[in-house]
């Protein structure tokens, strides 16, 4: 192996484990942001929402067990299973659309983009990745949602008294993504 070589693949593992590790520390604030949300903002949710939820849920653990070869007659699913989630999601949606409303923390477009080239490394021909995902604009959904979700957990942090905590490696990188 020539000196180049590995001088590249080190600094490719460097560049991997720092998006992993920026990664890990983003979604350990989001999750404690969420939570905090939901802790301090109590809601009667409408029973018809968490019903919707529910369905949803069940229909995806349906969806994905299918696409594992399990025969859904082998093993039907209780919903109340997904109940507790699916409160969970509904408190967080109605909230978080409240937060966005209120506070105007749309996704903007130069938000969606740094998401899409950020995860678009990780493949091997990152630009045609990028130009697929922006080929089809339902693509980009999901890293709308996110940049929503960055948005409110800015605005929070900003509000909010924070504390930083020394974390090692070693846990971090434990936990579950």
């Amino acid at each position: 192996v020539a000196d180049g070589d590995t001088a590249k693949m080190r600094e490719e593992i460097k560049a991997n484990v720092q998006r992993e590790v920026k990664k890990r520390v983003e979604n350990e604030t989001k999750q404690r942001v969420m939570q905090a949300l939901m802790d301090s903002t109590p809601l009667e949710l409408p029973k018809s929402l968490v019903e919707m939820e529910v369905r949803r849920l069940v229909e995806g653990a349906r969806n994905d067990l299918q696409a594992r070869g399990i025969k859904m007659e082998q093993l039907p699913i209780d919903p109340a299973v997904f109940e507790t989630q699916a409160k969970r999601r509904v408190s967080l949606g109605l909230i978080l659309a409240e937060i966005v409303k209120a506070h105007e923390l749309v996704a903007k477009p130069e938000q969606i983009k740094g998401l899409v080239e950020d995860y678009a490394q990780t493949y091997e021909r990152p630009a045609e990745v990028v130009r697929w995902l922006y080929s089809e604009p339902q693509r980009l959904a999901e890293f709308e949602g996110l940049a929503v979700e960055s948005n409110v957990v800015a605005w929070v942090l900003g509000q909010a008294k924070v504390e930083d905590k020394a974390i090692g490696f070693e846990e971090l990188m434990g936990r579950a993504a």
